[in-house]
């Protein structure tokens, strides 16, 4: 058993030092000798290690319980966010080892939450290794290893439901792998569209592949200090706008429409909700700031990219959301709690939850009013299941316990309640900044350490939607291992 766990971790982690290469390649280019080692000494050692257990390993197939498959995942996150630490803290980029892993944590699980106050002074190597985080992160570090897992004698089924968000959780070819690998390739094919997007915005390549990187793995991390808004560009706006948007639909529907499955797409209830939230979200906020920004098309480049950027989780910023309207601020709160699609690289709670719930809501009244009467959810014009529900309900319980006490535990430190509340929010669903002494306009440095390190704890339980890391509090998951 600890031979067939160590052959997928090692796999894992050497696909994460293997991504080293093209920080490599612009330490190379832009002279920042001092950094390479940085890069180049754990993805020889990450090569090392993988070679090893492969090959004393190589005549024992890999088998994986239901169990096992949350441990994997969970080790192979913590493994992974520990393996990105590396080359911000020896390159002496963050020199406080607290400070390095919140980063790393914040750039695997998407979340964008930064401790740097200068961006712009660190080497371009390791600004493009903090948004490359988003990038792995963002489809899935487990998703990304089980393309090469028959390779190990792995399916890695249940190792992508532990990984993969959204209360329902399937392949769409008969093969596991091939799924991986065609999420991968669409996810890969929009990256690169993005960014000759961005070059011909203006952006050289580095930046324009960085921020391509933080916008489809709806990270958030930027090279520049005022992030996005630094550009001061409306052709830069709208691409990285669209992206944000793209990156939070289900990538599934991206297959669908590949293989002119439109029928597939056009019933997902899912994706009509979340274009109804969007730009009815968009539209009000527009009309709300016109007098900020002194007409309705300046409005609607500004909120429309901050609506985009909250909703998706990105957290990229062009503007600051906090000196807004009460009522547009109430509505980008609103969207904290929201999120993206499920089977998107965004964060927070997935708009499927509320479709659910607000589903399961309209049974409720129905069944007050005809007592005797049989009622089932529909989603996608199909019959929902009745555990669909009860998973919601259960995701929503953890949800709350956990936001309560992430705001206690930041209150207990010396954060004010709001900024504690918004904090917590923000943390378990990967958004990034918050309001008051965290939101857009400031960073997480002055934190205390402790908070840190609650946070990156809650930033790693959010990206994998809670169970596969509350599991371990579990006795009876420790009773039968």
């Amino acid at each position: 058993m600890f031979l067939s766990f160590a052959k997928i971790i090692s796999a894992i982690i050497a696909i994460v030092g293997t991504t080293y290469l093209l920080p490599i390649g612009v330490a190379l280019y832009h002279g920042e000798q001092d950094v390479i080692p940085c890069f180049a000494i754990p993805m020889l050692v990450s090569w090392l290690v993988f070679v090893f257990f492969f090959l004393i390993g190589r005549k024992q197939k890999v088998q994986l319980s239901i169990r096992s498959s949350f441990v994997v995942v969970a080790v192979a996150w913590l493994t992974a966010t520990a393996f990105g630490v590396i080359p911000l803290y020896a390159s002496g980029a963050i020199p406080n080892l607290t400070d390095a892993f919140f980063e790393s944590c914040s750039g695997f699980s998407t979340t964008g939450a930064t401790i740097v106050n200068d961006i712009e002074v660190l080497p371009r190597s390791i600004n493009l290794w903090r948004c490359q985080m988003h990038w792995i992160g963002g489809m899935g570090i487990v998703m990304l290893t089980v393309a090469l897992l028959p390779i190990l004698g792995v399916g890695g089924f249940q190792l992508i439901k532990a990984e993969t968000t959204g209360p329902e959780k399937g392949k769409f070819t008969p093969k596991i792998t091939t799924t991986a690998k065609l999420l991968w390739f669409i996810y890969a094919g929009m990256t690169v569209v993005e960014t000759i997007l961005l070059m011909i915005a203006g952006m050289d390549f580095i930046d324009a592949l960085s921020h391509a990187f933080a916008t489809l793995g709806t990270g958030g991390f930027s090279t520049r200090n005022a992030s996005i808004g630094s550009y001061n560009s409306l052709a830069v706006d709208i691409i990285c706008s669209s992206f944000m948007f793209l990156a939070g639909i289900n990538f599934t529907l991206y297959y669908y429409l590949f293989t002119k499955r439109f029928s597939l797409v056009k019933r997902n209830s899912e994706l009509k909700v979340y274009l109804c939230i969007v730009f009815g979200s968009i539209l009000f906020i527009a009309l709300c700031e016109i007098q900020h920004y002194g007409s309705f098309l300046q409005s609607l480049r500004y909120t429309s990219f901050q609506t985009l950027s909250v909703m998706s989780t990105t957290g990229f910023a062009t503007d600051d959301y906090t000196t807004w309207s009460y009522a547009s601020q109430a509505v980008i709160f609103m969207l904290f709690f929201i999120g993206g699609c499920s089977g998107s690289t965004s964060g927070g709670v997935k708009v499927i939850r509320w479709v659910i719930l607000s589903k399961q809501f309209h049974n409720e009244i129905r069944h007050i009013i005809h007592p005797h009467g049989v009622f089932t959810i529909r989603l996608d014009q199909e019959p929902g299941r009745k555990d669909v529900v009860f998973s919601v309900a259960a995701f929503f319980f953890i949800y709350v316990i956990l936001l309560v006490i992430t705001t206690l535990f930041a209150c207990m430190f010396g954060l004010d309640i709001f900024s504690s509340f918004t904090g917590a929010v923000s943390m378990l669903g990967n958004v990034g900044p918050a309001f008051n002494a965290l939101g857009p306009a400031n960073n997480y440095a002055a934190l205390a350490a402790p908070i840190k390190w609650w946070y990156c704890f809650m930033m790693v339980a959010g990206r994998l939607e809670f169970y596969t890391i509350i599991i371990f509090f579990s006795p009876s998951f420790w009773k039968k291992y």
